[in-house]
């Protein structure tokens, strides 16, 4: 009611942490937070009870670490349309979209499910986002490369597959950022990130690639 100009706290943040994102929900939303180690927590935001502004909050998801690699949360996406993907990107350039049915519903606090199999390969999970075939998708690496591609023409995989290939990566560059944007028709065509073709006629991934682990 009376605004500052620097602001206001909307969280007590604790030595050592800092805040990733911020969503509007309606009370009933279901939200699912993901870890780098390629974990994902969904649970209904009910299961949170409502705090003052300065308060510190409670335990989204459990970041035990795994095998001496230190875990840390590096998005949130809140599921209001049921009908859409979740997308999920790693630092190497691999991603892929897959049902939000795939995750199941669990308590919040908890260790999570995997949601792409992390390997020296892809490198750690960078993003999480919702999409829809009426998105395309923005990636941009450190080294300031970018690349626009149409979601539908991601098909939709398995939550603990390792993925395709959505860029290629310089030695020593890694992504830096994703983003999700509405469809525009332009001229000429989108391309896939891995060469000149455009990305319907982009090879078709190997068994590798793609994976066919269950966890």
């Amino acid at each position: 009611s009376r605004p500052r100009a620097n602001g206001i706290n909307a969280i007590t943040i604790r030595e050592g942490d800092e805040l990733l994102e911020a969503a509007l929900t309606n009370g009933t939303n279901e939200i699912m937070l993901a870890t780098k180690l390629g974990k994902v927590c969904r649970f209904n935001e009910a299961k949170v009870r409502p705090m003052g502004r300065n308060a510190s909050g409670v335990r989204g998801i459990d970041l035990a670490d795994e095998e001496g690699a230190k875990n840390e949360v590096i998005g949130m996406i809140c599921l209001s349309d049921m009908s859409a993907n979740v997308l999920v990107v790693s630092e190497k350039g691999y991603g892929k979209r897959s049902d939000i049915e795939e995750y199941r519903v669990t308590n919040r606090g908890g260790k999570g499910v995997k949601t792409i199999n992390i390997t020296d390969k892809t490198g750690n999970l960078v993003a999480i986002k919702t999409v829809t075939d009426a998105n395309d998708l923005m990636i941009i690496t450190k080294n300031g490369i970018t690349i626009r591609m149409r979601v539908k023409d991601l098909r939709v995989m398995g939550r603990a597959t390792q993925g395709v290939r959505l860029i290629n990566i310089d030695e020593g560059d890694e992504i830096g950022a994703v983003t999700r944007v509405d469809h525009e028709e332009e001229e000429g065509e989108l391309t896939n990130g891995v060469g000149e073709n455009p990305i319907s006629d982009a090879p078709e991934t190997t068994p590798e690639d793609t994976g066919d682990k269950t966890e």
